[in-house]
């Protein structure tokens, strides 16, 4: 456990430097250069990333269940995830209804994706790690949503099209494939 909240401490600290210490990002930024930031940013991700996957790996060893599954949530869970991969496919495609909408949906997706992941599972292990994507998710939404940022571009029909193919895809990749090849679990059978 202790290497997860580790990996997490490091990950998610790395991405609230924006939300919550933009003065500080702004001067290291302005000591190391565009790309030194980018390069120490992408460093402290990295390793917090796996530890993450390490230290979640671990934890889920030793299984320390905090309430009963409720039955039916892993259906909703997989319809939450899907919307949750639209909404960060909408982050990506240029020129969607979706992001010309909602502002911000790649922090609304990860919002969707660990609610998703506290309904269907029921550990310590999930809770801290899902639990703390979603502190994550609501503090830089709001944070995002008091700064003043232009607006996205207006969206398009093809664009938003895209970006509900891209989106769905990616899903069905995860849930048909990767989520069981990486994590030893198919959530979809």
């Amino acid at each position: 456990m202790i290497a997860l909240c580790v990996g997490l401490a490091l990950f998610l600290g790395i991405h609230l430097t924006q939300a919550l210490a933009p003065q500080w990002r702004a001067a290291q930024i302005a000591k190391r250069g565009a790309n030194g930031w980018k390069l120490a940013y992408t460093a402290v991700s990295l390793v917090g990333f796996g530890l993450i996957v390490w230290g979640f790996s671990l934890a889920r060893l030793n299984t320390v269940e905090l309430w009963p599954r409720i039955p039916g949530m892993n259906h909703l869970a997989a319809l939450l995830t899907l919307i949750a991969f639209i909404l960060v496919a909408a982050f990506h495609v240029p020129r969607n209804h979706i992001r010309a909408t909602l502002k911000h949906p790649m922090t609304l997706g990860v919002k969707t994706w660990a609610f998703a992941h506290l309904i269907a599972n029921n550990t310590l292990a999930d809770l801290v790690l899902f639990g703390s994507f979603l502190l994550w998710s609501i503090v830089v939404f709001r944070a995002a949503r008091r700064r003043n940022e232009p607006a996205p571009p207006a969206g398009t029909a093809a664009g938003t099209a895209l970006t509900v193919v891209a989106g769905a895809a990616a899903w069905a990749v995860m849930a048909f494939w990767l989520h069981g090849l990486w994590l030893g679990y198919r959530p979809l059978g």
